[in-house]
């Protein structure tokens, strides 16, 4: 099949061994009735392999539903499955899972998920600082406390517990251009983590902006001052994507071409992942059209 056969939300690529691994989130139509997802291979962006389920709930799993946003890191020869899952009289919350390939079957790392349990939390990704320090980088929801959060937490070196308390990287808010969604909540979605070089880090991830009709998904960009996670965030002026899509990441082709992934239009069943050549520039990405 081609890409634009697929329907899913929260593309992620993992590229491994010379062939390409698409994970997302599962169309609307299939979330009650098949908990768990998917992944997708490629030797060529193009053509894709059907399907093949890598992560349905087990009887013990202590979420039911919301099974968003998968993404897979290969990390001391395992691959981690970050993904966000929900259940009534439960927080939302990030769940790290792990398998020996790419395209087999997940398992929960932990009994419970790894974000703090008194917060509803998303959308969580790795980040490895220069000193090879693993983190959970994740949303701390706009759902409980309207002015959504981008938060970093160092995690053991075996990723199974925080090993420092959670840190605010930046609240939605904090960039010059936010205006909020129309009933005035500022939200974060899908944080991802780039290092373009020893001096510059920089940072993903998507809301709402503008007013009224205006108002549309967005892929936004940061740069950590510092290089490292624990900088001050400055934000680019312009959007990466501004035509009402995000929750993107960044990998490098087979030819080393930096690319940018994505989902668009940001409605169902419309979004579908698209892929964009990309340049960084000034302290800044761009897509090249």
């Amino acid at each position: 099949m081609k890409l634009h056969d697929i329907h899913l939300r929260d593309p992620y690529i993992l590229v491994d061994n010379g062939t390409y691994y698409l994970y997302g989130t599962r169309p609307d139509d299939l979330r009650d009735k098949h908990q768990g997802f998917d992944v997708y291979t490629s030797k060529n962006l193009e053509d894709w392999s059907a399907p093949i389920p890598v992560f349905e709930k087990p009887d013990s799993f202590w979420a039911d539903r919301d099974f968003w946003a998968p993404e897979v890191h290969k990390y001391k020869g395992k691959y981690y499955m970050f993904a966000s899952f929900y259940a009534p009289n439960r927080r939302r919350a990030t769940h790290i899972l792990v398998s020996d390939a790419p395209d087999h079957a997940f398992q929960p790392l932990t009994a419970e998920p790894v974000t703090p349990p008194e917060w509803e939390c998303l959308d969580g990704t790795l980040y490895i600082s220069k000193k090879g320090e693993p983190y959970i980088v994740f949303c701390h929801e706009w759902l409980q406390i309207s002015d959504g959060k981008i938060v970093a937490m160092k995690l053991t070196d075996d990723l199974r517990q925080p090993a420092d308390k959670p840190r605010v990287l930046f609240n939605a808010s904090s960039p010059a251009w936010a205006t909020g969604d129309p009933n005035g909540n500022y939200i974060t979605d899908g944080p991802y983590l780039y290092r373009n070089s020893d001096t510059e880090l920089y940072m993903l991830w998507s809301t709402q902006c503008g007013k009224g009709n205006t108002c549309r998904y967005v892929e936004a960009c940061a740069l950590s001052d510092n290089g490292e996670i624990d900088g001050n965030w400055l934000h680019c002026e312009q959007f990466v994507f501004d035509r009402d899509g995000g929750h993107g990441m960044l990998f490098h082709d087979l030819h080393d071409q930096l690319r940018f992934i994505m989902h668009a239009p940001n409605c169902d069943p419309l979004e579908r992942p698209v892929i964009f050549n990309v340049q960084i520039k000034n302290g800044c990405l761009s897509i090249v059209e």
